[in-house]
């Protein structure tokens, strides 16, 4: 399934039009491309995977008129590698970005990757990013330097500030070298070198706005629109208009207007009968932060989350909007991950793979709801900062012997204030996420067929990408100052 005859448009791509699968018909304009991606959000914690104590209506809307995922993946659990991988379509481990970029980071994205919105704006789109970047905070880094027409939101994440709960104790003089002010940026320019709560409350109204200006003015010709929202990463902050609304607290509170901000996004395609000619993605950069308890949210019944590479971590409650192209009131549970996405809409929009080696592969059948569609890649890498620590192929995920974080079934913190993590060691593990959603039951005493052939991709994978104190031959470095 692919656009109708475009310009550019290669024997490779014609080819790939007549090998996709008949089950989806062609669709007839080069569709416009809506990504909102979630920070700290749980497998849970939306309506359309399980969500109690507030509702979700529009996003309960989304899944029933488009294809819900069951397993969707990040290439790694903390904001920035997270980020890395979703707009490259990379492994994060690639292209050289790890962990979460903060204020004293001399480092980001390189110029010599190629985003989702450079692959868009080659084709024409108006590019547009609202929300928290997390890719380098200085200006040769920022989204106006990669592909996007227009910015507004944070440079990274909203708690690297002097009021983060690891430093409330001290003097602000003292706070405020730890943590300089938090920054707001429009375009290039900060326009409030200091972040305060009140300001925060409004963040989401004001990335939804900016969406929806950005979609009505450039509602005749197509764009890319990315909205990754700063919430609902700790500390919580929500806007009068849903302050004390949910039966969650304020967690609940903050996921309720997310869900708003949604519906105005999809109103806003609807009202200028948009709504044929645009995929809407909707996604999570990791799971919930656990220590942080009521602020949380959930991953059930997934295991751990946020900071591990078990699935309460890296899988992701995913949502695909499409009237007419995807199959409504569908699941699937194919794997897919979001460096699966640059080339799946390079495939739609007729545009040019990046020079460089990528890994992510065009997932558009499974998305259609095809006919056999199966997942292109023969399994999926889970890396945490340098170590591979699990391999996906097909059902089944082998974990590697590491280290991880854990709550060890303790309660988190109360309002905003987290606790302790435990640590826990884990050996050679196999899993059938089939039968064992949880990753409870070892069984590769069972199954050392399975073992040995995931073993034999992993070593493939750490010759490419590397490993802990091993350097793998396809690694690129990160964009430095």
């Amino acid at each position: 399934m692919r656009p109708t005859a475009l310009p550019t448009i290669t024997l490779a791509a014609i080819l790939a039009i007549c090998t996709a699968g008949g089950a989806a018909a062609t669709p007839t304009d080069t569709p416009n491309i809506v990504l909102i991606f979630m920070d700290d959000m749980g497998y849970a914690d939306i309506g359309p995977f399980g969500a109690g104590g507030y509702e979700t209506p529009n996003l309960d809307r989304m899944a029933t008129e488009g294809r819900k995922f069951t397993d969707f993946y990040v290439t790694q659990a903390v904001c920035s590698a997270s980020r890395a991988g979703l707009l490259t379509g990379c492994y994060n481990v690639r292209v050289g970005i790890f962990g979460a970029l903060g204020p004293r980071s001399k480092h980001g994205i390189s110029a010599a990757e190629t985003t989702l919105a450079e692959i868009c704006k080659g084709r024409g789109y108006a590019t547009a990013c609202y929300g928290k970047w997390h890719l380098g905070h200085h200006r040769k880094f920022l989204p106006m330097q990669h592909g996007f027409d227009d910015y507004f939101g944070l440079p990274y994440s909203n708690d690297m500030w002097p009021h983060h709960p690891d430093i409330r104790h001290l003097p602000e003089a003292e706070r405020v070298k730890r943590w300089p002010h938090l920054p707001l940026i429009d375009g290039n320019e900060v326009v409030n070198p200091q972040v305060t709560a009140e300001d925060q409350e409004g963040l989401t109204t004001r990335y939804t706005e900016r969406a929806v200006t950005f979609i009505e003015q450039n509602k005749g010709r197509p764009f890319f629109l990315y909205l990754p929202h700063s919430m609902v990463h700790v500390p919580l902050y929500v806007s009068d208009k849903f302050k004390g609304k949910s039966g969650r607290g304020l967690f609940g509170d903050v996921m309720m207007e997310i869900d708003w901000s949604v519906g105005q996004v999809l109103d806003t395609l609807r009202k200028h009968d948009l709504e044929g000619r645009t995929l809407v993605i909707f996604t999570s950069d990791n799971g919930p932060w656990l220590s942080y308890g009521d602020h949380a949210g959930s991953a059930a019944p997934l295991r751990e989350g946020k900071g591990t590479m078990f699935e309460g971590g890296c899988r992701e409650p995913t949502l695909m909007w499409w009237p007419g192209e995807i199959p409504a009131g569908t699941s699937t549970s194919t794997p897919a991950m979001t460096i699966d996405l640059l080339p799946t809409v390079a495939g739609l929009i007729g545009a040019e793979l990046p020079a460089q080696k990528i890994d992510g592969k065009d997932i558009w059948p499974i998305i259609a709801g095809a006919e056999g569609a199966e997942s292109p890649h023969e399994a999926y890498y889970f890396y945490y900062g340098r170590q591979l620590q699990a391999v996906r192929m097909g059902d089944w995920k082998l974990h590697f012997p590491h280290r991880y974080r854990t709550m060890a079934g303790k309660p988190g913190g109360e309002g905003g204030i987290p606790t302790k993590y435990s640590h826990a060691d884990i050996g050679l593990a196999l899993f059938n996420l089939r039968t064992d959603i949880g990753e409870t039951e070892n069984v590769a005493a069972q199954h050392p067929e399975v073992v040995a052939k995931i073993q034999a991709l992993a070593e493939a994978a750490r010759e490419e990408l590397g490993d802990e104190g091993r350097k793998g031959k396809g690694v690129r470095p990160p964009g430095r100052l």
